[in-house]
């Protein structure tokens, strides 16, 4: 039986952080789709499941809030990830009803990208 690697989509509209996330999650062995917006995103998922999405939250159009409730809604056994560099932001009672947490929640520049690994792992166990 051939074993099944996560995959996890990441979305960022900065071209280095998800050039580099993509390339640290692949190092990782994990696999990687990436998007530039949350439009962008949705027609992936819309092609194919992943286990977590690394959601950047001020994106073109779409926000990452209202992504990640659409793509709940269309798997709704995906688990997120937020990669923020909004030093303010703040958990909405919408995400928090659909299970994600305030350790959900990194702020850019992330000094030790291993945490964001760890976080994703954790998820992916539960």
């Amino acid at each position: 039986m051939m074993e099944t690697w996560p995959k996890v989509l990441i979305i960022d509209d900065d071209d280095i952080i998800r050039v580099n996330l993509v390339a640290f999650f692949e190092d990782e062995n994990f696999i990687v789709r990436s998007a530039i917006s949350a439009e962008t995103g949705l027609q992936l998922l819309c092609g194919e499941p992943f286990d977590v999405g690394v959601i950047d939250i001020r994106l073109p159009g779409m926000d990452g809030n209202r992504f990640i409730i659409k793509a709940h809604e269309i798997h709704p056994r995906m688990k997120f990830i937020i990669h923020t560099g909004s030093a303010d932001y703040f958990l909405p009672e919408t995400l928090a009803a659909i299970g994600l947490l305030p350790r959900h929640v990194f702020l850019k520049p992330l000094k030790d990208m291993r945490l964001l690994i760890q976080a994703v792992r954790e998820l992916i166990a539960l």
